[in-house]
């Protein structure tokens, strides 16, 4: 009989009671997991797969884990971490500077991390809490954005008329999108020209010029400046 995925005989250690040597283990536990979910799939994932991967027991896993959910769950709320991650700007930049360098940052943050994403989007589809988790992920990203689009309305550089949040939600769909069909279905594009065409969606959106800000479309074989 196949082993369950879920542990209930004990109950994992909390991280801060951790020794250095545990703490490692975690995080080996951890990459190995997201090794796994990468190669095989949310379903198709199993403990005995992670725990292989990790080099560690099938009991091993559970000292630190209660399910594969448990560590799905702790992989996608770092993965969102990061996928928000702020970069350093200038004081100095306008807004349609501001605007192109967060979309930069998060245009590499997706490519970095795609795979895992790719996963968390199949996830989302058939599991309520995960779902939730990816809704925050956006609610997080559009307010964010809108609060951002606000303030440039008061200093009178975008139409009052706009709804902050509708236009972010557009922005944020249209980006999020192009990105899936790109980097995780395989659809061909010239990356330079779709990013700077992203670029000029949102700019055009807003009505916001790019005149003064540093050419960001000339990127590397790895997505970065």
């Amino acid at each position: 009989m196949a082993k369950s995925s879920v542990n209930t005989s004990t109950v994992p250690a909390p991280v801060d009671s951790l020794s250095p040597r545990g703490r490692a283990t975690r995080d080996a536990l951890l990459a190995a997991a997201q090794r796994v979910f990468e190669r095989v799939g949310f379903l198709d994932a199993r403990v005995e797969l992670i725990a292989q991967e990790a080099n560690v027991s099938y009991g091993t896993f559970y000292r630190y884990f209660e399910s594969k959910e448990d560590v799905f769950r702790e992989l996608s709320t770092w993965l969102f971490s990061e996928m928000h991650r702020r970069e350093p700007s200038s004081p100095d930049m306008g807004p349609a500077e501001r605007l192109i360098a967060s979309n930069r940052a998060y245009y590499r943050a997706y490519r970095r991390h795609a795979a895992m994403l790719a996963i968390v989007e199949q996830v989302a589809t058939f599991n309520e809490e995960f779902r939730e988790l990816r809704h925050q992920h956006r609610a997080q990203l559009i307010d964010r954005t809108a609060t951002a689009i606000a303030g440039w309305q008061r200093e009178g550089r975008v139409r009052e008329s706009l709804d902050p949040t509708m236009a972010a939600r557009a922005m944020a769909a249209m980006v999020d999108h192009t990105l899936y069909l790109w980097l995780i279905q395989g659809e061909e594009a010239s990356e330079g020209a779709l990013l700077d065409t992203l670029d000029a969606m949102c700019l055009g959106a807003l009505g916001l010029s790019d005149e003064g800000s540093t050419d960001e479309g000339s990127t590397d074989e790895n997505g970065d400046r």
